[in-house]
């Protein structure tokens, strides 16, 4: 290794528990490190280069763009970004899309849209945002108040007020916390990524819609990382026949480049105006340019094959010796193992397979277009891993 590990120490912030691989090149679903050695991507950068890396079609309209016009702000028109917000409401039958940077800001412009729609609507007091508790919606001061985890709350108080956390699942508490409390907006993820890759209940998700429809409360699904294919739909409220008022999306979505969305539907689509709302990179030509790349390729068809792939992945696990359930939708896959996931995802990666942690499980997201035989070859390596770890 070189001394990237002792830099690093040195001039970055240590806000990650980074593992010991110093990543030098990848091409599609491999990735090789400074010492020459050869990892299977499951992890996909926690799910942002959703064809791999250096995918061809990506980097040609990438690398189009940037000869082009790589930024020019937000005050002139620019084509990737326009067409990139059709191609998404032609998608989803939403009306219009605020582009960001991230997944935090892209829900914290579908908070802003809540709350401005039900102060217009019903008056300013109407400002809470209702989320379900072991959620993740980012880590600014007022994601982090959005998500319902409190360990991630403990070090940054106060936090922004106006959020209140429901059990998942309990309609009944849904309906008491929306008696109670003056609600702007219900932000939910169909599949809790962070917290576990835990599935919602489809008969929850339709009773809660139909709560927020009767009370005229926004419902709002956070998409971040379930969002751009990765569950075998275009977006995860599709495989539960929801028909949110507001989508935010994120990390796959550029396929390596940073970028955010925020996709309003008919009920709020005209609440922002100008100076409402601003983000200097959003709608940056040159991530828009390869979000397109992306979102054009996510046929039906193609989803097809994700869907087929992430059920393969799912059934080699299913009762599998040192696996207790397994959990996910798509090629977004919890498994959770007798033995410690932490210690799992050492042993894979000292076996070449690079896999993730959510909560106690095991977490996989692969490309979208991972060939079968990687695939494979990763089970077989996981599972190798389970078994070393459990005995």
């Amino acid at each position: 290794m070189s001394n990237l590990k002792e830099l690093d120490a040195k001039y970055i912030a240590h806000t990650y528990a980074r593992f010991p691989v110093e990543a030098d090149h990848g091409e599609g679903s491999l990735i090789w490190d400074t010492d020459g050695k050869r990892y299977i991507d499951m992890g996909t950068g926690i799910g942002v280069t959703a064809f791999g890396i250096g995918d061809p079609e990506w980097k040609e309209a990438v690398i189009g763009q940037i000869e082009k016009l790589q930024h020019v702000s937000n005050l002139y028109y620019t084509e990737p970004g326009v067409k990139l917000a059709e191609m998404l409401c032609e998608r989803t039958g939403l009306k219009k899309v605020f582009f960001g940077n991230s997944g935090a800001e892209a829900n914290e412009c579908a908070i802003k849209v809540a709350r401005k729609y039900a102060a217009e609507k019903k008056g300013p007091e109407y400002n809470v945002i209702v989320t379900l508790w072991n959620s993740f919606h980012g880590r600014t001061l007022t994601t982090l108040a959005a998500t319902g985890q409190e360990h991630y709350h403990e070090l940054f108080q106060p936090l922004t007020p106006g959020f209140v956390h429901v059990t998942p699942g309990d309609i009944d508490e849904l309906k008491k916390v929306f008696s109670e409390n003056k609600v702007a907006g219900f932000l939910i993820e169909c599949i809790q990524g962070e917290g576990g890759v835990n599935v919602m209940d489809e008969a929850y998700l339709k009773a809660a819609e139909a709560l927020c429809k009767e009370q005229d409360i926004l419902l709002m699904v956070d998409e971040v990382q379930t969002g751009n294919g990765r569950t075998g739909k275009l977006f995860s409220y599709m495989n539960f026949g929801l028909t949110p008022d507001v989508v935010s999306t994120a990390k796959g979505i550029g396929g390596g480049l940073p970028m955010g969305a925020c996709l309003i539907g008919e009920k709020a689509e005209n609440v922002l105006g100008p100076g409402d709302h601003g983000s200097t990179f959003g709608a940056n030509p040159v991530s828009c340019a390869g979000a397109v790349s992306i979102i054009s390729r996510l046929t039906d068809e193609f989803l097809s094959e994700v869907a087929e792939k992430g059920a393969y992945i799912r059934k080699a696990f299913e009762g599998f010796p040192g696996v207790e359930y397994v959990s996910g939708l798509g090629l977004m896959i919890g498994i959770k193992t007798k033995a410690p996931a932490g210690a799992v995802v050492t042993k894979c990666m000292e076996k070449g397979v690079l896999c993730l942690t959510a909560k106690d499980k095991v977490r996989l997201l692969p490309a979208l277009n991972i060939p079968m035989e990687l695939i494979e070859e990763a089970v077989s390596v996981i599972g190798e891993a389970i078994t070393e770890c459990e005995g």
